[in-house]
């Protein structure tokens, strides 16, 4: 009788078994299903877009910059004019860096159309404040300068990116007087920062210490502190009047930034390169 009710027994878990083997994963991806079904679910995915941009160190974005703007040449005085190309807007990316117009305008996290003058004329005021530009250096006005929005794109990465406004003196108004006026600047698209620009003021070369301007430009731009670079290049600018400075950027990566000054006209600049 016992070996009777064993052998049911064990007939019976036999049965449950099968059945939990046929009808168990069925019933439980149905369970899941009704967890994951008829909502609607958020993730949050990396493209390899120009549109997207990592969060950057400012040496990592300065030297992005200044291997794009070497791709073309730089903004500045007529004095250098003989060696300027016109800007060109890229088709397609080609080489290591470029430097391209945005023609699809501000993405709605940078700096607007509407906004870029003010947010000049608030950079010109800081610069003014931390001893950078002369007290004398007027404000920019819209009607006297154009702003063009520029992306400057590691290629082989270009979710690397830098965007940035080009502000300059309008062509019909370079033979105005161009006395204590901003000329040419680049402007970070974000935050508004002032990475490059070329002045005509009072001020002579005497009455400038490069050391002290390029100190309160790096902490101004958030920047590790620079080193003085050393050349015996006498040809490395077009005026006596300048010296340069190395920031260290990711890996080997370096910037090259120059202080210097146009006697004669009066003009200084501080722009960035390789």
């Amino acid at each position: 009788m016992k070996k009777y009710i064993l052998n049911l027994a064990l007939l019976a878990l036999t049965c449950v078994v099968v059945v939990l083997s046929i009808w168990g994963p069925e019933a439980i991806a149905q369970y899941k299903d009704r967890g994951i079904l008829n909502q609607i679910r958020t993730q949050e995915e990396e493209t390899g877009g120009e549109g997207y941009r990592y969060q950057l160190s400012s040496n990592e974005k300065l030297f992005i910059l200044s291997q794009c703007l070497n791709s073309q040449s730089a903004a500045g005085t007529e004095l250098s004019s003989q060696t300027r190309e016109t800007d060109a807007a890229y088709q397609e990316l080609t080489g290591t860096y470029a430097f391209v117009v945005n023609h699809n305008g501000p993405s709605g996290r940078e700096i607007t159309d509407e906004q870029i003058y003010q947010t000049a004329n608030d950079g010109i005021a800081t610069l003014k404040e931390l001893g950078i530009l002369p007290d004398d250096i007027r404000e920019v006005q819209p009607a006297s300068y154009q702003a063009t929005l520029y992306s400057a794109i590691d290629v082989p990465e270009p979710r690397n990116n830098v965007a940035v406004w080009k502000l300059n003196l309008l062509g019909s108004l370079q033979n105005a007087n161009k006395e204590n006026r901003l000329l040419d600047a680049y402007i970070d698209a974000d935050d508004g920062r002032i990475y490059e620009f070329y002045v005509r003021s009072r001020l002579k070369w005497e009455e400038i210490d490069p050391d002290a301007l390029v100190a309160a430009w790096a902490s101004y731009m958030g920047l590790t502190a620079p080193e003085v670079y050393e050349s015996d290049n006498p040809l490395l600018e077009t005026t006596p009047y300048y010296k340069k400075y190395v920031f260290s950027g990711a890996g080997d990566d370096r910037t090259v930034v120059t202080v210097g000054f146009y006697d004669g006209i009066n003009e200084l600049f501080l722009k960035i390169s390789k």
